[in-house]
Formats: C-alpha cells, sequence, structure tokens
C-alpha cells in the first residue's frame, strides 16, 4: 500500500519508488490517494521517471496485479467516476477488506481535514508554499552533499516544532481509530498527513490498530501485507542497486535539477 506519492510535482522521489516497484511481485496494490498531483501539476515537469513509475504499474496489471487506485484531495476530480472499474484497475472512495476475518477499512483521510473542506483555496495555496520549500531542500542539500553533511528535511522540521501541525496529527489519528471502532473495524488505514505509522489504540468501546502509509515526498514508506501481518517498508538506498536503465534516468533527473535550482 502506497499513499501520497505526487506524481507531477518536485517533491516526488519516483526514482526511489521506481527501485521499490522493480523489486516486488505484489498481488494487489492499494494507491490511497494523492498518486499523481493534480492541483500542482504542470505541463512542463513530468519526468521520465514519472511516467516510468506509471508503465512499472501498467506491467504489473498485465501480469495479474489488481490496482485499487483510492481518491484523494490533490485527485479528488476521480471522485466523480469513483465506482469505475477498467479490468484490473478499480478507481474507489474507500475500500473494504475482510482479512482472515479481520476488517479493514481504508480511505485517504482528507475528510477529517477542516482545511479541505470549508476553505480549499487555503489549502491549495499551502500546497504550492511546500513544493517552494521541497525545491529550497533540495538546494540546500545539494549544498550539504558538498560538504559532505547528511541531507535533512526542512518540512519535517517544521512539522514537528509546530504545535498545531503535531495536535491536528493526533486529532486526525484519533478521530479515524475512534470512528473505526464504532462501526467495528479493527483496522483503519490513512494516508493524507504524510506520517508513517502502525500503533493501536483503545477507549471505552472497543480497540483498534491504525496504519498510515506515509508518502513518498518525505518518508519514502509503505505498508506491505504478508497474508499475515502488516509491516512498514522504509527506502534506504543501500539496499538496491541502481540498473544501468534507472541510472541513465538517475543522471538526467540530476542534471535537470541542478538547471532548476541554479
Amino acid at each position: 500500500m502506497l499513499s501520497d506519492i505526487h506524481l507531477g510535482t518536485v517533491g516526488s522521489h519516483a526514482l526511489e519508488l521506481l527501485q521499490y516497484l522493480d523489486s516486488i511481485d505484489p498481488k494487489v496494490v492499494i494507491l490511497n490517494g494523492d498518486f499523481v498531483d493534480v492541483w500542482n501539476f504542470r505541463k512542463y515537469y513530468w519526468p521520465d521517471s514519472h511516467m516510468m513509475v506509471l508503465r512499472s504499474l501498467l506491467t504489473m496489471m498485465t501480469n495479474g496485479t489488481d490496482i485499487y487506485y483510492l481518491t484523494g484531495n490533490h485527485n479528488e476530480v476521480l471522485r466523480k467516476v469513483s465506482n469505475l472499474q477498467l479490468g484490473p484497475l478499480f478507481i474507489r472512495d474507500k475500500l473494504v477488506l475482510d482479512l482472515k476475518g479481520e476488517k479493514v477499512w481504508i480511505f485517504h483521510g482528507d475528510v477529517f481535514d477542516v482545511t479541505m473542506k470549508h476553505s480549499k483555496w487555503i489549502a491549495k495555496i499551502g500546497g504550492k508554499g511546500y513544493d517552494l520549500l521541497i525545491l529550497l531542500n533540495k538546494a540546500i542539500n545539494a549544498i550539504m552533499e558538498k560538504m559532505e553533511r547528511g541531507k535533512i528535511s526542512l518540512s519535517k522540521k517544521i512539522k514537528d516544532s509546530v504545535k498545531k501541525a503535531v495536535r491536528f496529527i493526533e486529532d486526525f489519528e484519533t478521530t479515524a481509530m475512534d470512528l473505526a471502532i464504532d462501526q467495528g473495524y479493527d483496522y483503519v488505514i490513512c494516508g493524507h498527513i504524510h506520517q508513517p505509522k502502525i500503533r493501536g489504540y483503545e477507549n471505552e468501546k472497543g480497540s483498534v490498530i491504525y496504519m498510515n502509509s506515509g508518502d513518498w515526498i518525505e518518508n519514502l514508506t509503505a505498508l506491505e501485507y504478508d497474508g499475515d501481518e502488516w509491516t512498514m517498508f522504509k527506502y534506504r538506498e543501500e539496499d538496491f542497486i541502481t540498473d544501468q536503465r534507472i541510472e541513465k534516468i538517475v543522471q538526467l533527473h540530476t542534471y535537470k535539477e541542478r538547471v532548476m535550482i541554479g
């Protein structure tokens, strides 16, 4: 399960995602919202690596993998066709699975976002500011790399230090878990807030396991289910050997980024 990939934006780590997709052979892939970022999509920015991610998923479908595309706020236009099925591709707003007698409730999570519901224009402005922050972060990390220093994530530092952001994440998770318990689910899985997590929770009505698949902007994470248990995958560059096909894309992508940065 993957969420918040945001293809079509400068912050999307499509190359790393491509390596991950090439390393797995799943029966089912669930894209839990914001796969392509329609809000911030620009015709002039669609790198080869982003197209290769699409091709990788199409190849999976050709080879028998079912793909569930759950709608998110950055591609909400798809909610007009959220019961569409095209062969092994299913477009849905939410998904309920029965895994060995346990009910799993999956949805993106923007339904809990007050900014989205009442001031969408504010959310879109925030999205553009986020893109600028990612560009600035790339420039800083390019300098840090030359200085042989470790990379940093400005957006994560800001989120972790702003009390309102921390409180929003806590409220988001609690709301999802309380609703899941009320409706009798054993698991609830979201995306949207870019915070990978697996945690248990209980209130006076019962208990539930909450999971969030994270994102491919900052955390580069995915949820995996092997038939018995859920685990969190975290991308690490040293775990992958880049093949020549991807290496060429990496070189081109790096060159374009250096041009953009200055």
